[in-house]
């Protein structure tokens, strides 16, 4: 997809998207065959339901029907929610990741496992997890030292675990 019809997709469904109170972020529009899917992924910091989902679907569909912005060969809209392993670009998906685990690319080279615990304009609060019985250190880290950062799916969170055996 062009920069230009980015651009002008972004500046037509971003207000759409916005109004249901949840960020645009991400659209991709992709070949399949002869089709084409344009993908919207939306999210908020307490993250997007389906009734929400819906809502920004039904509403960008309308409005892309009303408007030339997919052109005249047909299309496929789906609209959902970042995946379990997002990619972590923007100062609010570190806030939103707060708590969770993620895997760091470091601008210096090597890589880092830690959870999220903090999050501020400079950058972010660690607790790297303790080697070999080792208890977990705490380390920060400033955003220019980030080449690239991805949540880590955990299936079992020992913490978590113990909260929902109190519940």
């Amino acid at each position: 997809m062009s920069t230009t019809h980015h651009e002008r997709l972004r500046e037509l469904l971003e207000p759409l998207v916005t109004s249901e109170g949840l960020d645009l972020e991400e659209i991709a529009v992709d070949s399949v065959g002869r089709k084409r899917v344009l993908r919207v992924v939306v999210d908020s910091d307490t993250g997007a339901d389906l009734d929400q989902i819906a809502d920004v679907s039904r509403a960008l569909s309308a409005k892309l029907d009303e408007t030339d912005a997919m052109g005249e060969g047909e299309y496929t809209l789906e609209v959902g929610t970042p995946g379990a392993e997002r990619l972590l670009t923007e100062h609010r998906h570190y806030v939103r990741a707060t708590g969770r685990l993620a895997k760091f690319q470091l601008t210096e080279g090597g890589e880092l496992l830690a959870r999220i615990l903090r999050v501020d304009d400079e950058g972010l609060d660690l607790e790297v997890p303790g080697v070999k019985g080792r208890k977990a250190t705490t380390r920060r880290i400033a955003f220019p030292e980030i080449e690239k950062a991805r949540v880590q799916v955990e299936f079992s969170r020992k913490d978590k675990n113990e909260n929902a055996e109190e519940a």
